[in-house]
């Protein structure tokens, strides 16, 4: 990667009782092409063998760090903006606990970024139960596409575990930490982040690899329909105005392209 290599990434992975998967997520990152990188597991109070896991692999390896968090915040959005402000990479990445990278994932997209002038870059993803039975293949010409506010709003295909966007504008929009926008947090900020910006770019080729936990997706659409008519009526545009009759229709398409693509292709 010449030049882009020098580049250092701060990984941040929120972990609450994570004891089951975090041990392959984290894996996933060591076996990363690209290898100037940081990782900060934050981890928000767990009270079973997480902390002890993560410490343990971090004596392994320099580039791992285990902050622990003196309370329970019960969602990702504290520790995410804790992760950012502890982080000494420019650029940052998100991993959610259970999740896994494909092995050219990080070097990919700093390709692009560093191609395309973005500072936000996300992937398209792919659904799994099981690790064992994940392969990775070597992807040739990825497609890449421009994300806009509107894209953001209709369809909301931004996983965040495929995000890898610059230190400095997530500082500049952090998370909203309000527990009531608990799991669509990183919706709300996403809307914010690409309000401002207009050069945020979406590889479609599956470099996530997201997990489904005791048929998660089934169980909870109603209740993440519910959460993004919530996030989309109380959003305000930079003109002070809100989304009015927009929301209904967005929140309508948003399910609609959800259930498409998670149910029948298994993927975002």
């Amino acid at each position: 990667m010449g030049q882009m290599e020098q580049v250092l990434i701060s990984v941040i992975m929120p972990s609450y009782n994570a004891e089951k998967f975090i041990v392959r997520t984290i894996e996933s990152v060591l076996s990363q092409g690209y290898i100037n990188w940081e990782l900060l597991v934050i981890d928000d109070c767990s009270n079973d063998n997480t902390r002890n896991l993560v410490n343990n692999i971090a004596q392994t390896d320099s580039r791992i760090r285990l902050v622990v968090l003196d309370k329970n915040n019960g969602a990702p959005a504290a520790p995410r903006n804790i992760g950012v402000q502890e982080a000494k990479g420019r650029w940052i990445a998100f991993l959610d606990a259970d999740d896994i990278w494909h092995p050219d994932k990080l070097e990919i997209q700093m390709n692009e970024i560093h191609k395309e002038g973005a500072v936000f870059c996300s992937s398209a993803m792919l659904d799994f139960t099981d690790d064992r039975l994940l392969s990775f293949s070597k992807p040739g010409d990825i497609q890449v596409k421009n994300i806009s506010f509107c894209t953001q709003l209709r369809k909301f295909r931004t996983p965040t575990s495929s995000v890898i966007a610059s230190r400095e504008l997530l500082l500049k929009f952090p998370f909203n930490e309000d527990i009531s926008y608990k799991a669509r947090e990183d919706f709300e900020c996403w809307l914010r982040i690409h309000e401002k910006i207009g050069n945020s770019i979406k590889l479609l080729y599956p470099l996530l690899y997201y997990r489904i936990v005791d048929g998660q997706i089934s169980g909870a659409k109603w209740k993440m329909t519910l959460k993004t008519y919530m996030v989309l009526s109380k959003y305000r545009l930079i003109s002070g105005k809100g989304l009015g009759w927009k929301v209904f229709y967005y929140v309508v398409t948003q399910s609609v392209y959800s259930i498409y693509f998670r149910i029948f292709k298994k993927s975002l």
